[in-house]
C-alpha cells in the first residue's frame, strides 16, 4: 500500500528523538528486563496473581516500542510494506548488538514482538494519511463550491 503523504520535517525529527530513546533502552548494559521484573514480582507479590512471569509485559512491551517506529518509517519512506522492513531490519539489528552485550539477550520473540508493532504502527500511518486525504479532499471540494457559487 502506497502512502503518498507529504514528507514533513516534523516526521524526521521525530524519528530521530525516537531512535535516540529506545537505542538507549534497547542498547544500555542495563536492559530493561530488570524494570520489568520488578513490575512482575509487584503483580505477583502485592497484587496476588501467582505465576505471573515477566515475559507476559515483555512482549506487549516490545510491541509498543515499535509502533511509532512503524508509523514514522512508513510516512517518511511512503510505503508501508518498506516502513515495516526497516523496523524489522532495525529490530534483528538491535538483537544482534544486544546478543554482544553482557547482561543482555537476543530473543526471536522480540523480533517477532517488535514487527507486530512495526506493522500496526504503519497500518495507522496508512489511517492517518487516508483520513487526511479524506479531509483536504472535503476542504477543496466545499472550497471550489463556494467559488463557483457566486451568490
Amino acid at each position: 500500500m502506497s502512502i503518498p503523504a507529504p514528507r514533513s520535517k516534523w516526521v524526521a525529527w521525530t524519528l530521530v528523538a525516537y531512535a535516540a530513546a529506545a537505542g538507549i533502552l534497547l542498547l544500555s548494559p542495563i536492559g530493561p528486563g530488570r524494570i520489568l521484573e520488578i513490575v512482575a514480582e509487584w503483580v505477583r507479590d502485592d497484587l496476588g496473581i501467582r505465576g505471573f512471569r515477566q515475559g507476559w509485559l515483555e512482549a506487549p512491551a516490545n510491541v509498543v516500542l515499535f509502533i511509532p517506529l512503524g508509523f514514522l518509517l512508513t510516512l517518511l519512506v511512503r510505503k508501508a510494506w518498506v516502513g515495516v522492513l526497516l523496523a524489522v531490519a532495525l529490530s534483528v539489528s538491535a538483537e544482534l548488538v544486544q546478543a554482544l552485550l553482557p547482561d543482555r539477550w537476543a530473543s526471536v520473540r522480540d523480533v517477532v514482538a517488535n514487527a507486530l508493532g512495526a506493522v500496526i504502527g504503519a497500518a495507522l500511518a496508512w489511517l492517518f494519511v487516508v483520513l487526511r486525504r479524506r479531509r483536504l479532499t472535503r476542504l477543496t471540494a466545499a472550497r471550489r463550491g463556494m467559488r463557483a457559487d457566486p451568490r
